[in-house]
């Protein structure tokens, strides 16, 4: 080809080039990382990121558990490997879950983003009926999204979703729900708990329609004082796809999720995955599984709940301080990571971020987790990252820009 070949293309349209594919106008930026870029300015207190907090993060475990693995099984671990995972590691998180589960069923996920995503892949179809919580997890939605589905928003109360909402709204026939995606465990983003009742109530609900539930449970060992009830799993395995993540209880750098799957749907989830990545880093899961030996985990993660629970009351300490005589509203939660606040009637969130963040405090404002009828006086608060003489200051700029709003409003 001549140098000047190519001198009448004007590569100031690279879409001349490109067609993209459909899905991806559904795809969409995701509003809590575009909010932590505002965290990185000086001075800013976040309270929005989901982020666990580095102080639980057992470096010293790490460093001599990376010892060991590159001396004992270094050219292993640096090793292409197996699609489902590493078989001590699928082991290890079988056992620590709280019923029996045969490892043969985990798939081992970078991340359980990843999982969500291999479930949408392998169950949605462009116009599949899709069911979640009100509000849900963000990253549930961009996941389900690109596949082109109609998600419904179930209606909630406090002990989780209502079961006259899911049978309002699962359809029948070709129309009828590909699943239910559900977070019992101190959700993500409201902290609430589904009760020992509605959860008996929406297995059996479930089961009788022959609708698949995925359960999504990255928090529920978080737990500050009772652990919550048994698992939506645990009741009807083969009607349950149940998704966990180390992120939150070892270190979300490891990008370690999980998938326990029912039979019926575990070949194709991870045919999916061989797709996607072939394989999650065997380093990483190598690391893990010696880590987690000996029981780990249950020394570990009690002083995880601990700290959390000093940093939830903190806040709560603060909200009742601060936000006296401004009719604001939120839950108390009894694990996990986030609480749900509603400011007053005629405010916005989205439109309180701005003046948050001119006081030097960051939140998650609600609507972006809602999949339908969003409440924009909703916001998510999380109490883990900041430190508490941060968590009372926070709170003090938040209740001072609720102020201002409503001065100015």
């Amino acid at each position: 080809m001549k140098p000047d070949a190519l001198a009448h293309i004007d590569p100031s349209h690279p879409s001349d080039h490109w067609t993209l594919a459909r899905r991806t106008a559904r795809m969409t930026p995701s509003v809590i990382r575009d909010i932590l870029k505002l965290t990185e300015n000086p001075g800013i207190i976040s309270l929005a990121g989901g982020l666990p907090s580095p102080r639980t993060f057992p470096v010293s475990a790490f460093a001599a558990a990376s010892a060991t693995v590159l001396a004992h099984d270094g050219p292993a671990a640096l090793q292409y490997a197996a699609s489902e995972g590493f078989a001590p590691l699928r082991q290890t998180i079988a056992d620590f879950l709280p019923w029996d589960v045969d490892p043969d069923q985990l798939i081992i996920t970078t991340g359980s983003q990843q999982a969500l995503d291999l479930i949408a892949k392998v169950l949605i179809d462009p116009g599949s009926r899709v069911l979640v919580e009100t509000p849900t997890y963000l990253g549930a939605l961009q996941a389900f999204t690109p596949m082109e589905p109609s998600v419904l928003a179930l209606a909630c109360d406090d002990e989780g979703v209502r079961i006259d909402e899911l049978a309002a709204k699962m359809g029948t026939g070709a129309d009828k729900a590909r699943l239910l995606y559900v977070l019992p465990n101190f959700q993500n983003p409201t902290g609430r708990t589904m009760s020992e009742a509605r959860r008996a109530a929406l297995v059996q609900a479930a089961a009788e329609r022959r609708l698949p539930l995925v359960e999504d449970n990255p928090y529920g060992d978080l737990w500050f004082d009772t652990p919550p009830p048994a698992p939506l799993s645990a009741r009807n395995p083969e009607g349950c796809a149940y998704v966990g993540s180390l992120s939150k209880v070892l270190a979300p750098g490891l990008r370690l999720g999980y998938i326990v799957a029912p039979k019926a749907i575990y070949p194709k989830l991870l045919q999916a995955k061989q797709a996607a990545d072939l394989h999650t880093p065997g380093y990483n899961q190598r690391l893990a599984a010696e880590v987690l030996k000996n029981g780990f985990l249950e020394r570990h993660v009690p002083a995880i709940r601990a700290l959390y629970k000093q940093q939830c009351y903190a806040m709560l300490d603060a909200l009742d301080k601060e936000m006296q005589g401004l009719d604001v509203q939120w839950n108390r939660p009894g694990g996990g990571m986030f609480l749900w606040l509603r400011l007053p009637e005629g405010m916005d969130a989205t439109d309180l971020l701005p003046r948050a963040v001119a006081r030097n405090v960051a939140f998650v404002p609600g609507a972006a987790f809602h999949a339908g009828n969003a409440d924009p006086r909703t916001l998510r608060l999380s109490f883990v990252t900041a430190t508490q003489e941060q968590i009372a200051t926070g709170i003090a700029a938040l209740a001072a820009a609720i102020r201002d709003c409503q001065a100015s409003g």
